[in-house]
């Protein structure tokens, strides 16, 4: 599992639809920018839906958007200032066309890393309804590395939807932990690192996450990892 499709690459578990693999994303592509050091993120989904047979309830992802936050404002994370209506019950479109843009023709690992920054973007800080094909495709237009007209196309076809549930099934299974887990090369495995958090009680009554600690370092060790010969 821990194998990459390129060199130099990071294979990462997620849903967008899980602020905390949203601030893992963000703390390793601003790690990768600090050091000036390309990498490749190879995006497989963990949807939590298909997990749970339910959306995923926004009254646990607004605690976890305000404590994610609060410790690490540069997100610009907002809560959701949108309509309640237009307010995302599925993320598995989203999630397709990220599979979908790995086409080459389309926009490969590159444009598939850019939609997936732009999608997360669109939904944390911009309040944007990431559910429906329209929203992903005016997303996908300010991408410089997705061609939107052949991921449109892509789409139509539902590519990237079997990709989804393959991921899935996959993901069911033991070496990977929830969402975000992380593989790289050299037996790198690691399952939302860097957060020491809890929840103070059932979500369902009342209960809140707390965010007791959150070391960003883990970022330059996989960054050394991925750089190593």
């Amino acid at each position: 599992m821990s194998d990459t499709r390129e060199p130099g690459s990071v294979t990462v578990w997620s849903d967008i639809g899980c602020p905390w693999a949203s601030l893992v994303l963000h703390t390793l592509r601003g790690a990768a920018r600090e050091r000036e050091q390309e990498i490749l993120i190879d995006h497989r989904a963990f949807p939590l839906e298909l997990f749970n047979s339910q959306p995923t309830p926004k009254f646990i992802v607004e605690p976890e958007v305000i404590v994610i936050a609060a410790r690490r404002p540069e997100l610009g994370w907002r809560l959701w200032s949108g309509r309640e209506s237009d307010y995302p019950s599925t993320m598995l479109p989203a999630m397709e066309a990220v599979q979908a843009a790995k086409d080459p023709a389309i926009g490969g690992l590159r444009g598939s890393d850019e939609l997936d920054t732009a999608l997360r973007r669109a939904f944390y800080a911009e309040s944007r309804c990431i559910s429906i094909p329209s929203e992903i495709l005016d997303i996908a237009a300010d991408c410089a590395h997705v061609d939107a007209a052949a991921l449109a196309g892509a789409m139509e076809r539902g590519t990237g939807r079997a990709e989804v549930y393959e991921q899935w099934r996959t993901a069911q299974g033991p070496e990977i932990q929830g969402s975000p887990q992380l593989f790289a090369s050299g037996g790198y495995a690691a399952h939302n690192p860097g957060v020491t958090a809890r929840w103070t009680g059932d979500p369902d009554h009342g209960g809140l996450p707390h965010l007791e600690d959150y070391d960003a370092s883990w970022a330059e060790d996989l960054l050394g990892v991925v750089a190593a010969p």
